[in-house]
């Protein structure tokens, strides 16, 4: 007996000393496998460093710059996929190397507009209208004079985009990722560049407008870490610490962004006040612009946005069109009064207004004509619409038919001088008063939305306006894959097209091919492995700002946001940037929010006074001196 347990207890012993010995040995490959995951990322680094003798020099401009500075080890394209960084001489010591490079060193006693190569913030312009690609520079880029002037560090990152042969690597999320890879580049050689890495502001117009809406909301998601491993991004440094890919602060003009309601919004605010085209009465697609309109109603409710009182704004149902009632329609209304009021707070009459009319043939057929856009003399700014990013003076241009800008090929257009408030106020009431104006304070209010938008904001896309029944739309094509360069995305008309299905099929225009189309490409996934809603999520910013959404608290959100979009624009809807305002504000990340909307302009690079670079160049100083 005593012998059977006395064996007992050494194949006890036995079996604990073999399972300590598997534990070790595993802890210890697992510690092995961190030691070289590790080791292989600062590695990975070190080939990210910049080499500084490498900097050539702008003697008009007085700048040392480098271009075809890389972002990642293992990125694809020459054309995108790098950076020019350029750099006011004061902040560096440059010496010759014969060969016209030099080598820098950090110069701490200079300085450029109060700042030093310690302190320069930096800033970085998105010029992708459309989604699309934007090139790296190749040589001195005379757009960033007027920012290394101011005393900045300008930053050319060059990112993909929709308009690359392969399409797939220009869908999402590869634009921002690239963005970001150069983010985290800046930051990894902090020590030997000139500027506060700290200090990163992105800018950009429509497409760029959202991409910097989405580089400022999505500060180090992990949803885009696999991505910027797939590139090769310094993920650390050569010490092995974390780097970010956070940005201090965003500026948006015209933001086409937060897509997964776009189209709804665009259908509430505009759509469904359209009785042409798409939007005619006994055609399916009339009944579903109805019905995405009561779905943006209903996501409204959910959201939980709230004003500067803490009132939460809903909206309700209403006897005249689809809930048009509650306090995010009286919001709405009032964004819109207050710009129309800002603008005869900033216009000297006479003012001569000029009405650019869009070429034909830019625009989807069937829809309803533009809303006028009207440029301004005065003491305004001369402005109109543009169809991409400058990265100079605001332009003069044509309203663009496409959501990102496509380029028109012809325009027109007619002026007219008012010589006072009210006669300019009279020739807005024409057709029918909607705006009430008091002269005496030289204010004015309109008696609904519906008003507004019927003379100056009409539906100009077709339902839907970003995911079209054919897949027509630009924003189709940033949610490509491999087998398909343009893909479904909104799961919201995808639940429609499959409940109302029987009520559709009644109705003018309806296929059953639609249901099926959306709900084959939302089973989709990239190839990394992400679903389209997955891709979705990482290009909407309220994605990461509103506790609606899984993504809220899951990024390191941008301190400092300045919106400004021309109110009369009709590539989206008001929603689309009022949303995104009123999330920023409620974020207990986010610092400050400068928004505001532009009466009489389009889709451009709006400003109520003044130059879209010069009030820029200001708002960066003012965010910095801020902190």
């Amino acid at each position: 007996m005593h012998r059977k347990r006395l064996l007992s207890l050494i194949g006890i012993f036995m079996a604990a000393f073999i399972f300590l010995t598997v534990s070790t040995t595993k802890s210890q490959a697992a510690t092995t496998s961190t030691t070289t995951a590790s080791e292989s990322a600062i590695s990975n680094a070190k080939q990210l460093l910049i080499d500084n003798k490498k900097w050539q020099y702008n003697s008009t401009n007085k700048v040392y710059y480098q271009v075809g500075i890389k972002y990642g080890t293992k990125t694809t394209s020459t054309t995108y996929e790098s950076m020019g960084i350029f750099i006011p001489a004061a902040y560096v010591n440059a010496k010759s190397n014969g060969d016209d490079t030099y080598t820098l060193t950090i110069n701490d006693s200079g300085k450029v507009n109060g700042y030093t190569a310690k302190t320069a913030p930096m800033v970085m312009p998105i010029n992708t209208p459309g989604y699309s690609a934007q090139a790296a520079p190749t040589a001195y880029d005379s757009s960033s004079a007027s920012y290394t002037n101011a005393g900045f560090i300008y930053v050319a990152a060059g990112c993909r985009g929709m308009n690359q042969t392969d399409t797939t690597n220009g869908s999402s999320p590869w634009g921002v990722t690239d963005l970001k890879a150069a983010v985290r580049t800046l930051r990894l050689n902090k020590s030997s560049l000139a500027g506060d890495t700290d200090r990163i502001f992105t800018f950009g117009h429509s497409g760029g407008g959202a991409q910097s809406s989405i580089m400022g909301s999505s500060g180090n998601s992990s949803l885009y870490t696999k991505y910027l491993n797939s590139i090769g991004a310094p993920m650390v440094t050569t010490s092995g610490k974390s780097t970010s890919d956070a940005i201090d602060g965003a500026m948006a003009w015209c933001p086409i962004t937060n897509l997964d309601t776009a189209n709804e919004g665009y259908e509430w605010n505009m759509g469904q006040f359209a009785t042409t085209g798409t939007r005619k009465s006994g055609t399916f697609t009339k009944a579903l612009s109805n019905d995405m309109a009561t779905s943006f109603a209903k996501y409204i409710n959910k959201l939980g946005l709230k004003n500067s009182n803490g009132t939460k704004l809903t909206l309700k149902k209403s006897k005249s069109g689809i809930y048009q009632s509650g306090t995010y329609y009286n919001y709405l209304k009032k964004v819109v009064e207050q710009s129309l009021n800002n603008f005869l707070k900033d216009t000297t009459f006479p003012y001569k207004a000029t009405t650019q009319s869009g070429p034909s043939g830019t625009k989807p057929s069937g829809t309803a004509p533009s809303a006028s856009v009207t440029s301004t003399s005065g003491t305004t700014t001369t402005t109109g619409t543009t169809t991409g990013t400058t990265t100079g003076t605001t332009t003069t241009g044509t309203t663009a038919g496409a959501a990102g800008g496509a380029a028109p090929t012809t325009s027109s257009s007619t002026s007219k001088t008012y010589k006072t408030a009210a006669a300019y106020i009279k020739s807005l009431n024409k057709n029918g008063t909607w705006i009430k104006y008091n002269s005496k304070k030289n204010t004015a209010t309109i008696t609904s939305l519906k008003a507004f938008v019927k003379h100056e904001k009409q539906a100009t896309k077709d339902v839907g306006a970003f995911d079209g029944l054919t897949r027509q739309e630009t924003e189709n094509g940033l949610f490509a894959t491999s087998d398909r360069t343009t893909n479904h995305f909104d799961k919201i008309m995808n639940t429609l097209l499959h409940t109302n299905s029987k009520k559709y099929s009644k109705l003018k225009g309806y296929k059953s091919s639609y249901a099926k189309a959306f709900s084959a490409d939302l089973k989709k996934t990239d190839t990394l492995g992400s679903s389209m809603q997955t891709r979705l999520n990482m290009y909407t910013p309220m994605y990461f700002l509103s506790s609606y959404y899984k993504g809220y608290n899951t990024s390191t959100v941008a301190k400092h946001w300045r919106i400004r979009t021309g109110l009369f624009q009709t590539d989206t809807a008001l929603t689309t940037e009022t949303n995104l305002e009123l999330a920023l504000k409620q974020n207990k990340n986010v610092s400050d929010v400068d928004f505001a909307t532009v009466w009489a302009q389009g889709h451009t690079e709006a400003e109520r006074k003044g130059n879209n670079v010069t009030n820029f160049i200001k708002w960066v100083n003012k965010s910095v001196k801020s902190e």
